[in-house]
């Protein structure tokens, strides 16, 4: 049964169908827009496409809004979202505000924001949810609750001005990285800023590895040394160097100098090689062990929650020492392998000595068609001592040979073939200068 008023909290992440059943997406926003003396008026709903676009549907097309699902009629415009200079997002913007009483009683924050439709089908705010502050005396909990219509309150918020992040990052911590920067690369610059210098350093790390690297120079040149440095020291350190290796020579090697040293190290190994080689390709990260190592021990570190999946697809059997570079390489073993084989048998009986290696210096090509090959998820690299320096995953090749705009998606999920695509509020061309790391990968050598 359609309802005529709702709060908006109810509508976020609700399934949206079309006439005929077809499942369009889910809801991520309510947009309204101020009008003077009245109630902001509805205009529609931001609804989020099963190709992970954000898109715009007007409140005339939603036929109903019942228990749990939504449902449109007409034809959907299925060009990406843009907020407009008087439009506002209820539950980005609205949601989570300061206001004040108008008659001085008292100010609070803004929890929910009811809509309500009036007898000509038109949508409005109608009550706010209000959380007042905790009282003088009170040791735990929270406020009390008031309701007020818009008209007996002022809200601190300023058409266009920032969004309150935490309102954003409640409402899409559930997100995939990969589809967490496409929403995040939808926001214009001063809510992408702020939503930025919100995000813990693992998230935003994890984020940043997902975008295109001129996004990801654009982000982290945002960010101040300190806070740079913390969230190169959480990502992968291939997609850390390749990062570093955008930025000009003074600014990179600040960051390195602020980075954890460890860290640091092997993001500067990893600078020395070419990008289109095995070794600019490679990450320092695989799981290594010595060969009198039990399978029982090999199966308790592939299980670890923070390793990348491609990475816990085989065990590095070197001699010591056991960080890259390693001593002498001996073989690997597949998880497979592991699980056929008894808990106290030891790698080196077990081990897969006919997978030759990769140079450092071997080619990209050459690398993505060894892994095609041999139907390959990780393989090893060696220098020209014979020792294990790491290791190239197929999701990195992938990514590197792929175009830059290859996460692009029309409105149906098809791959966008080949095209420069754009981003709404900021989109730079990044030229690395000719003394930056990324002028020397260029032209690197093992």
């Amino acid at each position: 049964m359609s309802v005529s008023k709702v709060f908006t909290a109810r509508l976020s992440a609700c399934p949206v169908f079309d006439e005929d059943g077809d499942r369009i997406g889910k809801v991520r926003d309510v947009i309204v827009e101020y009008r003077a003396a009245h109630s902001p008026r509805v205009k529609g709903l931001v609804v989020e496409t099963k190709s992970k676009r954000l898109i715009f549907i007007p409140i005339r097309q939603v036929e109903s809004i019942g228990s749990g699902q939504i449902v449109v009629s007409g034809e959907i415009d299925s060009r990406p979202f843009v907020q407009h200079g008087q439009e506002v997002r209820v539950l980005a913007d609205l949601a989570d505000r300061s206001v004040t009483f108008n008659d001085g009683t008292a100010s609070g924050t803004i929890e929910d924001v009811q809509i309500e439709e009036d007898a000509q089908g038109n949508w409005s705010v109608g009550q706010l949810f209000v959380r007042l502050p905790r009282k003088s005396k009170q040791l735990f909990g929270t406020g009390p609750t008031r309701f007020a219509t818009w008209g007996e309150v002022t809200p601190e918020l300023t058409i266009g001005e920032q969004q309150a992040a935490t309102q954003f990052l409640t409402a899409h911590s559930e997100m995939k990285p990969s589809d967490f920067a496409t929403a995040l690369l939808d926001l214009p610059d001063a809510r992408l800023k702020e939503v930025v210098s919100m995000l813990p350093d693992e998230r935003l790390a994890d984020v940043l590895e997902e975008m295109r690297e001129s996004d990801q120079v654009t982000i982290i040149e945002w960010l101040d040394e300190e806070h740079a440095a913390d969230v190169l020291d959480q990502m992968q350190p291939d997609d850390a160097a390749d990062l570093v290796a955008k930025l000009d020579a003074v600014k990179s090697e600040a960051l390195l100098q602020r980075m954890d040293p460890e860290e640091a190290e092997e993001v500067r190994m990893l600078l020395e090689f070419a990008p289109d080689t095995a070794g600019g390709l490679m990450t320092t990260d695989p799981v290594i062990l010595p060969g009198d190592a039990t399978v029982a021990e090999a199966l308790v570190l592939i299980r670890r929650k923070d390793l990348p999946a491609a990475l816990a697809t085989s065990v590095f059997v070197t001699l010591s020492p056991y960080e890259p570079p390693t001593g002498r390489y001996l073989g690997l073993v597949h998880f497979q392998r592991l699980l056929r084989y008894p808990p106290h048998e030891r790698l080196d009986t077990i081990l897969d000595r006919e997978m030759e290696p990769a140079p450092t210096t071997m080619r990209d090509a050459e690398v993505a068609r060894v892994l095609a090959s041999y139907d390959l998820v990780a393989l090893p690299v060696i220098d020209d001592a014979h020792r294990l320096v790491g290791v190239v995953t197929i999701d990195d090749v992938l990514d590197h040979l792929l175009p830059e705009d290859w996460r692009q998606v029309d409105a149906e999920g098809e791959v966008v073939p080949s095209r420069v695509s754009q981003r709404v509020g900021t989109k730079r061309a990044v030229t690395a200068p000719a003394n930056s790391p990324a002028a020397r990968r260029t032209h690197g050598t093992s």
